[in-house]
């Protein structure tokens, strides 16, 4: 069985969350590797709470892949939307803070999932 991987589709479905913060905020959070899950902590465990089984799927699939592939497609987002918030995270220095982002996710979805 071949793993799905994200594709600019599943991207463009979810726009409006990549453009919540403006482009200079994100920016700035990236520069400082901010840990966003941790600071927002209520609210994801609520948005959590509240996924469907499609969105529960494509959370699996963006937990799964690797830094690598999920900046690929926002690179791709990037060229197709000219939206700066794709292209500020496909840049290389966004690593640390995707990397950082996703792993406290993650352990988020782990203790949600043993409530």
């Amino acid at each position: 069985m071949v793993e799905r991987k994200i594709i600019y589709d599943d991207v463009l479905e979810y726009e409006f969350l990549f453009t919540l913060v403006p482009s200079l905020i994100l920016k700035t959070m990236v520069k400082t590797n901010a840990n966003l899950i941790s600071k927002f902590e209520t609210k994801v465990i609520v948005a959590l709470d509240g996924l469907n089984p499609k969105q529960r799927e494509m959370l699996d699939i963006i937990l799964k892949s690797p830094v690598d592939e999920l900046q690929e497609v926002m690179k791709e987002a990037y060229e197709k939307s000219h939206k700066k918030q794709y292209k500020i995270l496909s840049e290389p220095k966004a690593r640390p803070f995707i990397e950082k982002n996703i792993k406290e996710l993650r352990k988020l979805v782990e203790l949600r999932l043993k409530d």
